[in-house]
């Protein structure tokens, strides 16, 4: 899908996604100011297009009895990184893979585990498979918000006296 093709009305959907994901249709039509059906509509649209690529829960993996939490700085052939991307996420205690552009750094993977033990198991099991890891860090924590470009925004000109933060699309008719 065209980033083009996608309008305010997407935009504000996708950032009551981000706010959260587990609104029903109807939640997001009424801040939205539009119907059901349409929020139904965009959003099929949307995950056809493929910019909507699922639907995940954020897990607190400490809480959830994984107290071990590291990312692998890691490089590999560039040339080797599409065809190893389902390799790496099907190693036990993979949650995560980044690509990067450039660098010889290329590849993050983030992963999860109860001992320092099984930490080490994904290390050697991530070796080989061709990737050579040049360091680990532990997370503490991880902060993630919503990207506000989704959110509309009213022209320069377009003063809006109405300053709410609930995603809503405000008819500036």
């Amino acid at each position: 899908m065209d980033s083009s093709q996608i309008d305010d009305v997407d935009r504000s959907i996708l950032h009551q996604l981000q706010l959260n994901a587990r609104q029903t249709d109807t939640e997001i039509a009424e801040k939205v100011d539009v119907t059901s059906t349409t929020v139904r509509n965009r959003l099929d649209k949307l995950e056809d297009g493929g910019v909507i690529r699922g639907y995940r829960p954020e897990i607190n993996y400490e809480q959830a009895g994984y107290p071990l939490h590291v990312m692998f700085v890691c490089t590999i052939n560039p040339n080797e990184l599409d065809s190893l991307a389902g390799q790496i996420l099907d190693v036990r205690g993979v949650v995560t893979t980044r690509d990067l552009l450039g660098g010889e750094r290329n590849v993050h993977v983030e992963v999860v585990a109860d001992t320092v033990g099984e930490i080490e198991e994904i290390r050697n099991e991530l070796a080989e498979l061709g990737l050579t890891i040049n360091s680990s860090e532990i997370i503490s924590e991880t902060q993630v918000q919503s990207w506000d470009h989704f959110y509309p925004r009213p022209d320069p000109d377009a003063r809006q006296e109405d300053d709410t933060d609930d995603g809503s699309v405000a008819d500036q008719g």
